[in-house]
């Protein structure tokens, strides 16, 4: 494929009328400095906007982690610069960069994870039919995969423009393509697991409720005439789970061993196809060389880096200060119980943003990880899982026909899961906001007595 060819995302941020700047800086969108020529120009905007302050990322458009990348969006890129010199969570003065350029520091982690990737196909192709080694080294090209499009998108004014979207979208498809089979193998050992423990509550209440009918003794069977109808209730309801558990896990398994095997066919027919060798042998031109602006390339490392990697700290910032943390700060709160997924969109808008954050910390201070946004990276992937297990628990027991105690299980399986992302969202709000300061008076010493 060809740069410019199918597949490949068309600029759309040039007005009628805008005229281009110079050669490969990109297009003057109304007169604003393209992408590059913001990065190639010194860095004009140092000091940030005419009041000295930042620069709303809102102002940029909308946020979309892996869209085409707006050129005003990185020409303000240099604008989000504080007064004390930091660019989100990130420095002038990264000790890790040196003395290199950008084009050095940006292409040697191009060059690593493109080996990583075709270590990863070298060694799924070498697996057979040891479906553990396969399973592990498509998770390897996932991640050598996500790493290299996420860091294109981040220091995208860098690159070739063309190239670098066609890429993007090309490694998007191929790990898109693995990941439907592990996920939908995690999906479905998830709701057994949970069904399995949710069923172990019930046959133990229900296990009480038999001893007591059996009447084992004239003392125990005062005992259960005494007590109120809503253990009697309880006892019900888990009989009622218990009896439709077996049929809804045979059910899921049934749906979910299907996806899996179309999943695992799509990903085999995807191996053979010429597509996928043209992503091969993009990646293998990757791993030596790449294809970088020279203008921006041969900039500080310290000077053209840090900036774009801000800009993608400062989209994450304000993509969470969008969220209800104030809400899901509580460990119980029903936001998350609702089935309805564009209430999750948000949240899963800011997992993605904060990977482009991760990697891009990567890229420039490698030795210093952040353990804040790991941490919520964890719970956000969390927070995905369970809302697409709710997802295909709520799907299952759409099925028609099917009896009404498998349909109860499946909706207690259903709320299982919104639990667990509620569970998922507190955790988030409790990595990702700061701790509250103690009030005066209440530190050491400070006691009543």
């Amino acid at each position: 494929m060809t740069p410019g060819g199918a597949g490949v995302a068309q600029r759309h941020d040039l007005p009628t009328g805008a005229t281009a700047g110079p050669p490969g800086t990109g297009p003057d969108p109304g007169g604003v400095p393209g992408a590059r020529a913001a990065v190639a120009d010194g860095h004009r905007a140092r000091g940030g906007g005419p009041d000295g302050r930042y620069r709303p990322a809102a102002a940029y458009g909308p946020v979309d982690a892996y869209g085409p990348v707006d050129a005003y969006e990185l020409s303000g890129a240099y604008e989000l610069l504080a007064p004390n010199g930091l660019f989100g969570p990130y420095g002038v003065d990264e000790p890790g960069l040196g003395a290199r350029t950008a084009g050095e520091v940006f292409a040697g982690y191009l060059h690593r994870h493109a080996a990583d990737f075709l270590r990863s196909l070298r060694l799924h192709r070498e697996s057979g039919s040891d479906a553990e080694g396969a399973g592990e080294a498509a998770r390897q090209l996932r991640g050598a995969a996500r790493r290299i499009s996420a860091t294109l998108h981040t220091f995208r004014p860098l690159t070739e423009e063309a190239w670098a979207d066609q890429l993007r979208a090309e490694l998007s498809w191929l790990s898109g393509t693995f990941a439907r089979e592990q996920t939908g193998a995690a999906r479905r050992d998830r709701l057994m697991a949970a069904l399995q423990r949710l069923t172990g509550r019930g046959e133990r209440a229900g296990g009480s409720g038999r001893g007591d009918r059996t009447g084992a003794g004239a003392g125990a069977g005062a005992r259960t005439a005494g007590r109120d109808a809503e253990p009697d209730a309880e006892q019900d309801a888990g009989s009622a789970l218990s009896a439709g558990a077996a049929r809804a896990g045979a059910l899921l398994d049934r749906q979910l061993t299907l996806a899996r095997t179309r999943a695992h066919s799509a990903a085999l027919q995807a191996l053979g196809s010429s597509r996928f060798h043209a992503v091969a042998d993009s990646v293998a031109v990757l791993a030596s060389e790449a294809p970088l602006v020279r203008p921006a390339a041969e900039l500080p490392a310290a000077e053209a880096l840090p900036p774009l990697a801000g800009h993608a700290y400062r989209r994450l910032a304000e993509a969470v200060g969008t969220l209800p943390l104030s809400r899901t700060g509580h460990p119980y709160h029903a936001d998350a119980l609702a089935a309805d997924h564009r209430q999750d969109t948000p949240w899963h808008q800011v997992r993605l943003l904060l990977r482009l954050s991760r990697y891009a910390q990567e890229v420039i201070a490698p030795e210093r990880a952040d353990a804040r946004l790991v941490e919520a990276g964890r719970a956000l992937e969390r927070h995905r899982d369970a809302a697409e297990a709710a997802t295909a628990a709520a799907a299952a027991a759409r099925t028609p026909r099917i009896a009404p105690a498998t349909a109860y299980a499946l909706g207690v399986l259903h709320a299982d899961q919104r639990h667990e992302v509620a569970a998922a969202r507190f955790a988030f709000g409790r990595v990702w906001l700061p701790a509250p300061a103690p009030a005066p008076g209440s530190g050491p010493g400070h006691g009543a007595g």
